[in-house]
């Protein structure tokens, strides 16, 4: 099983390649940055990122658990699918 360390930069890279255009502003992000709070994660993006973790990790996230507040950082997420790893 991945690390905390190995899950934050999988997910940080997915965050940057596929929502974030700006390259000053995917080099600003950490683990940390809101993403939905801040506008770069919406609703929809939510549920492809959602799936991604889901295949990536052969998880199953229930919906009542895929809040924007547990998607709004790299952070909480990694907190998210240990709890279903």
């Amino acid at each position: 099983m991945a690390n905390d360390k190995e899950l934050k930069d999988i997910v940080l890279k997915y965050v940057i390649n596929e929502y974030v255009e700006d390259e000053e502003e995917a080099e600003e992000m950490d683990f940390d940055t809101p993403l939905i709070s801040g506008g770069l994660v919406d609703s929809f993006s939510m549920v492809s990122l959602k799936r991604f973790l889901e295949n990536k990790y052969s998880i199953s996230i229930p919906d009542d658990e895929a809040t924007p507040e547990a998607f709004d950082s790299v952070n909480k997420i990694v907190v998210l699918i240990k709890k279903f790893l």
